[in-house]
């Protein structure tokens, strides 16, 4: 949760069983206070779960995510892998979100998910720039 939450978002565990199989549950909360309803959960929350289903340790992580909502444009299981690949001035990380739910839009995805890896980036250290797919 120290470089996860992209923009000015946080977060927290609620739930996290890093092993293949795993199960997990974590809670975002928007920090922008006057913004009208951000969250998928609530106003200002994503809640989301999901099992580790394939973990290749320096290689590859694949994830199911699924956002607790009422509306039914945020539901649905988004599948997400994060490659890793050696280059000649460190890692570079690639992320894959496939069956990305219709009420999630394109651009503000990819700018969370881009958020995310500078985020990734500072806490490591590392200055380099990663990409992201949808």
């Amino acid at each position: 949760m120290a470089w996860l939450p992209p923009g000015s978002m946080n977060g927290r565990a609620l739930e996290y069983d890093f092993r293949e199989g795993g199960r997990y549950r974590i809670e975002l909360t928007y920090s922008q206070s006057g913004t009208p309803s951000l969250g998928k959960t609530s106003e200002d929350k994503d809640i989301s779960s999901g099992r580790f289903v394939s973990l290749e340790p320096g290689n590859r992580i694949v994830q199911t995510v699924e956002f607790e909502s009422e509306q039914a444009k945020f539901r649905g299981q988004m599948n997400m892998t994060w490659s890793f690949d050696a280059v000649e001035s460190g890692t570079e990380v690639t992320i894959t979100a496939e069956n990305v739910p219709a009420g999630i839009n394109e651009r503000d995805h990819r700018e969370g998910l881009h958020s995310s890896l500078k985020n990734l980036a500072k806490y490591l250290g590392a200055g380099g720039m990663s990409r992201e797919g949808a």
